[in-house]
């Protein structure tokens, strides 16, 4: 499981486009998010990096969050 901060997420219409662009990498993938604090937590088979491309491809770049910090 990843879980991705995403500065630029503030509302449902932001969450949706991330969704979006999350499941064209990986159709398998579920996702959980947290517009108050801005993260998504992605369960999938993708890498970090195609995650990472995917949601900077789309208008939200992100940054991952070690286990320690959540």
């Amino acid at each position: 499981m990843y879980s991705l901060h995403i500065p630029k997420m503030s509302c449902g219409g932001c969450l949706a486009t991330v969704t979006r662009a999350i499941t064209a990498a990986d159709p398998q993938a579920h996702l959980e998010g947290d517009l108050e604090r801005r993260i998504v937590r992605v369960e999938t088979s993708a890498s970090e990096a195609t995650l990472l491309a995917a949601l900077k491809e789309c208008g939200y770049p992100a940054a991952p969050l070690h286990p320690d910090v959540n």
